[in-house]
């Protein structure tokens, strides 16, 4: 029963999915302590995708995978690489100025994006499981944002969010409708990464403006982002757009603001309210409806 369940390429798309939100949703566990320590969003950036590049391609070694990159994928895989950048520097630069938490449930309404994005230029409409799950999870986004007294939100922050939402759900639909998808997920998110580095060497003037890694604890952070949110998040969201497309994804990006709200509650003394936690109950109620809902579709298919 183990080996069916494993077999089967919807639970394989969800894991990835799940996996792929809850280590992005680590992003300021690992990154606060580095702006604490004097590192600039751009800094901290350049450090994280350049370990994670070269261990993503021993990654691609490893697994005797094909560092090819055709002539039909270059030109998607640089735009896949910018976009992962942006995606990255306007999220870093928003919870660098709000809560953690609060800019991880904004960045939620990607999905939106995604799905209406799918819908409009790809004839691809969501199912209706899948609208009511997004509409829930997106309520309790909303909730989350309206979290009371004692918590940071401004306007500067929640711009920096929506284009992270915006650069994100783009990245998410060009895997999906472009050759890309046909790219093994270790080589699509080795090259993805490498062409991200020459953006964040823009912002720093060519590495002028680059800082040093100040302490042991400094490199173990980031080398922790490397790892985590960046070459395990990106390469499972790969695999689980493969497996179970591009809005069933975004959706199950409903565990990334859960995440980010209890590391930021409980590791850098954010305000937990009622409305919080609220809002992170209707987002992993959303979670279960849209699993549930594409098992069953799955089952009837069998």
């Amino acid at each position: 029963m183990i080996k069916t369940v494993f077999r089967n390429t919807k639970f394989i798309g969800f894991l990835a999915a799940s996996t792929a939100a809850i280590t992005y949703g680590l992003n300021p566990f690992f990154g606060i302590p580095l702006y604490q320590e004097g590192l600039t969003p751009f800094s901290v950036l350049f450090y994280r995708f350049s370990m994670a590049a070269i261990l993503m391609g021993i990654v691609t070694v490893l697994r005797k995978s094909s560092f090819s990159l055709p002539r039909d994928c270059r030109i998607p895989a640089l735009f896949a690489g910018i976009l992962m950048a942006l995606t990255c520097i306007f999220w870093f630069l928003a919870f660098k100025i709000m809560d953690s938490g609060i800019s991880a449930a904004l960045l939620f309404v990607y999905p939106v994006m995604v799905a209406m994005i799918m819908a409009v230029f790809f004839k691809d409409p969501p199912a209706l499981s899948t609208v009511a799950g997004m509409i829930m999870a997106i309520t309790g986004a909303v909730i989350i944002c309206l979290p009371g007294s004692g918590a940071r939100v401004n306007t500067a922050g929640v711009i920096y969010i929506m284009l992270s939402a915006l650069t994100y759900a783009i990245y998410i639909v060009a895997v999906k409708t472009t050759k890309l998808r046909e790219m093994q997920p270790e080589t699509l998110t080795f090259y993805a990464m490498l062409f991200s580095l020459p953006v964040f060497l823009i912002f720093l003037r060519g590495g002028i403006d680059l800082q040093m890694l100040p302490s042991f604890k400094a490199f173990v952070n980031a080398a922790c982002l490397a790892i985590f949110p960046s070459m395990l998040s990106f390469l499972m969201t790969a695999v689980a757009i493969r497996f179970i497309g591009a809005t069933e994804t975004a959706i199950l990006g409903a565990l990334e603001p859960v995440t980010a709200v209890t590391v930021g509650v409980c590791f850098f003394n954010e305000a937990l309210t009622l409305k919080l936690a609220a809002g992170t109950l209707i987002i992993l109620i959303a979670v279960t409806i849209v699993i549930c809902s594409n098992n069953k579709s799955a089952e009837k298919k069998i």
